[in-house]
């Protein structure tokens, strides 16, 4: 397996090191909307994860959000990096608790945007419909669906162009429907419940009222399972909030991550700035 990543230099060598995971898409292009603010202060990695974008594969039906952590760490090692600020979102911020369970060291702090700790029973009857129309619709019919899911119907009105370019991109490197019901499984399947409280990590769980796929008491439920956790719903802004919002998620992104600065040795100084592993 070899993970396509970038690194995106910060504003001098000794920058800390923020890494955003994507959710069920995988792809490193979700994070677009933070990665300008987020260079004015840290380096930046990103990557698409196994079996999506430019990383590409087949993923096995055993797969897990275990295995995705070890994608996580793998990313890590190639671009240099000792430890970093993790932030992700829906599935991702699944990688970055199963991260910091194993391996809390490899982490300053984890950043879960529209997370749970054990999928709801509608998020579950979420996913199965969306399968369902994979199954009997075919991939066209699921990238037309998939922005109800992520975004608030007065936004979808408003950028109507948007996703129209974001539907024709996500059905050119559609990542096979074998691939989409490994990486749902594995979400559905994890559960990060029975040792959640030992995680003592500075924690920041963003969620949105309006989150259609992902009820914002699943964030409220995993924000009181973490010791000292800070706890953010927004009023709006959906399943993508990071998109829909995203001035108002990088303040608060920032703001977070500025009250938690390394103050252990520094990151490795090895920059890396290759776009692959």
């Amino acid at each position: 397996m070899t993970l396509a990543f970038d690194v995106h230099d910060g504003p001098h060598p000794d920058a800390e090191t923020v890494m955003l995971s994507s959710g069920l898409g995988g792809t490193a292009g979700y994070w677009t909307p933070q990665l300008d603010a987020l260079k004015q202060r840290y380096r930046v990695v990103t990557y698409d994860q196994d079996g999506t974008g430019r990383t590409g594969g087949d993923l096995p039906e055993d797969y897990s959000i275990a295995a995705m952590a070890d994608e996580a760490l793998a990313v890590l090692d190639a671009s240099g990096t000792a430890a970093a600020h993790f932030v992700g979102h829906a599935l991702g911020g699944l990688v970055g608790l199963a991260l910091a369970q194993r391996q809390p060291d490899r982490l300053r702090s984890l950043t879960v945007v529209n997370g749970w700790a054990a999928a709801s029973a509608h998020t579950r009857r979420c996913f199965d419909m969306r399968l369902l129309l994979l199954k009997h619709e075919g991939a066209a019919a699921y990238v037309r669906a998939q922005p109800i899911f992520l975004y608030p119907a007065d936004w979808l009105v408003r950028n109507e162009a948007q996703v129209a370019r974001e539907e024709a991109h996500g059905l050119s490197g559609f990542q096979g429907e074998r691939n989409l019901k490994a990486r749902i499984s594995a979400l559905l399947a994890f559960d990060a419940r029975p040792t959640l409280g030992t995680l003592r990590l500075p924690t920041l769980i963003a969620a949105s009222r309006d989150d259609v796929l992902v009820p914002s008491a699943m964030s409220e439920e995993l924000a009181s399972g973490i010791e000292e956790a800070r706890l953010h719903v927004a009023p709006w802004g959906a399943h993508a909030l990071n998109v829909t919002e995203p001035a108002a998620f990088n303040t608060l992104l920032l703001d977070f991550l500025s009250c938690h600065k390394a103050t252990d040795s520094p990151l490795s100084k090895h920059r890396s700035r290759a776009t692959s592993s």
